[in-house]
């Protein structure tokens, strides 16, 4: 054998005994653990373990193409124009751009979401994105454009239905809301940046979650927290579960830029059911009231009550339905019509999907013994009676309607007539502008519409006294000459 057929002999035999070992040690040497890195104070993870374990089962239904293109088609793009103002307005940490007013002009814009929820066209959004508009433009996934009136508003909730003529259109079904769980992947469908039919997805992050970002009083806030992301133009779109159902409305998000940082909140469906059937069949919500003033069980310090979670009350009204039912200071309410009830935000959802006169079961704790009691539920004003909202009444140039249970609330009374629209004639001379509340005429009270209109018909050609209050709450008269 010569030198250079030697050496090659050798390399090759070195080679082949390498690679050899190498196979060996793989096959019959220990195994390194992976790691993740940038997780402290973890237990290591067998990988090859977990995947192969006949115990670990991928779960089911993780898939978003149903949901999204079932949800797409029902989610409208909603531009509202404005009276130009000279200050911004809106609800604070609400979606702030979608109110925003930023440039000058004869009018300005307001960009949202909506939620078509009947075939004949009924859109649900949030009262923020529409409030105070002269005109509300939708736009449909398909680029199909069409003006819509407004139905009816409830800033209570952050609601407002508004319609469109028409028929066939694709809309969504209400989901159980109840039924929704923490850890539930849903998906977010709606406009942000006026970037239209945009879906994203996330995971129920908390239920029953109060914000105070409504204003506190009689709002409402029991919001479903998702980490879904949102962003302004998102406001009264779509959260849907993996069935495409719609299970809340999306509202509001937590962020001090303006922008997505990680959780957003929508109305549950289930009360956004009910505000929408409300505005539709009577131009207002009927609000059902329990009449107590509460608070969290879990914020009261030094108790001995023997729960944790629940609703302590404070007072209960005279004459409400708390009272009617038996209901006392100190009781801990812990359930209505059989659910859990841990905090007051769920207590009124609860109460607020209601309507007057309907009843509800209350299980409380008194002294440490549970007990129940049913109560019927009241409206503002005391009855069990629903309002609707009336055809308008006009005089002298300026026109009138009745007040809502919401006015009515605002500026403590039990009735009256606001005036929504001045024209030349008497009562612009006079100085009386839209969003007056006139409470009584010439010492009479004025209780309604019907009222007012029964009163001005016996007063012709005579000087008047107008009491009431002015949009801000100031109270305030005004002498008028009737024509």
């Amino acid at each position: 054998m010569n030198r250079k057929t030697f050496f090659f002999t050798t390399l090759f035999s070195s080679l082949l005994g390498g690679v050899l070992a190498i196979w060996l040690f793989l096959q019959w040497g220990p195994q390194p653990t992976p790691r993740f890195q940038g997780v402290t104070n973890s237990t290591p993870v067998q990988m090859s373990r977990l995947l192969s374990d006949s115990n670990f089962i991928v779960p089911e239904g993780i898939n978003f193409v149903v949901a999204a293109e079932q949800s797409t088609p029902a989610v409208v793009h909603i531009r509202s124009s404005f009276e130009q103002e000279s200050g911004g307005r809106g609800l604070g940490n609400l979606f702030q751009n979608d109110n925003s007013r930023g440039y000058q002009g004869p009018a300005e814009r307001a960009t949202g979401s909506g939620v078509i929820i009947s075939e004949d066209g009924y859109i649900i959004t949030n009262h923020h994105v529409v409030e105070d508009a002269r005109d509300i433009e939708i736009t449909l996934w398909n680029d199909q454009r069409f003006q819509a009136e407004l139905i009816g508003l409830d800033p209570t909730t952050d609601l407002a239905l508004v319609k469109v003529e028409g028929e066939g259109f694709p809309f969504l079904s209400f989901g159980d809301s109840d039924k929704v769980q923490i850890g539930e992947w849903v998906l977010a469908v709606g406009n942000p940046f006026d970037l239209t039919s945009t879906v994203t997805a996330g995971i129920v992050s908390a239920k029953a979650r109060n914000i105070n970002i409504l204003g506190g009083g009689a709002t409402i806030e029991s919001f479903i927290q998702t980490d879904a992301a949102v962003n302004p133009g998102n406001s009264g779109g779509a959260l849907v579960n993996l069935r495409g159902e719609l299970v809340g409305v999306n509202t509001a998000i937590a962020s001090r830029t303006g922008s997505y940082v990680g959780y957003s909140f929508a109305v549950p469906a289930n009360l956004a059911r009910k505000v929408a059937e409300d505005l539709k069949a009577y131009g207002e919500v009927q609000r059902a009231l329990l009449g107590v003033r509460i608070i969290n069980v879990s914020d009261l310090v030094n108790t001995n009550l023997g729960v944790n979670n629940g609703v302590y009350i404070n007072s209960v009204t005279i004459g409400s339905a708390a009272a009617d039912a038996g209901l006392q200071e100190g009781d801990v309410i812990i359930k209505i019509d059989g659910k859990s009830i841990r905090t007051v935000a769920e207590l009124q959802e609860r109460v607020g999907r209601n309507r007057p006169g309907d009843a509800v079961a209350v299980t409380y704790l008194r002294n440490g013994e549970e007990l129940e009691t049913d109560a019927v539920l009241k409206n503002s004003m005391g009855t069990t009676e629903t309002v609707a909202t009336t055809e308008s009444f006009s005089s002298g140039g300026a026109t009138f309607a009745n007040l809502s249970s919401l006015d009515m609330e605002e500026y403590n009374v039990r009735g009256g007539a606001k005036v929504i629209d001045v024209q030349p004639g008497a009562w612009e001379e006079a100085g009386i502008e839209p969003g007056f509340v006139i409470t009584s005429i010439e010492k009479r009270a004025i209780a309604s519409v019907d009222d007012l209109q029964q009163l001005l018909a016996g007063l012709s050609g005579e000087r008047i006294i107008v009491l009431g209050y002015e949009p801000d709450g100031t109270k305030a008269y005004y002498m008028m000459d009737l024509e």
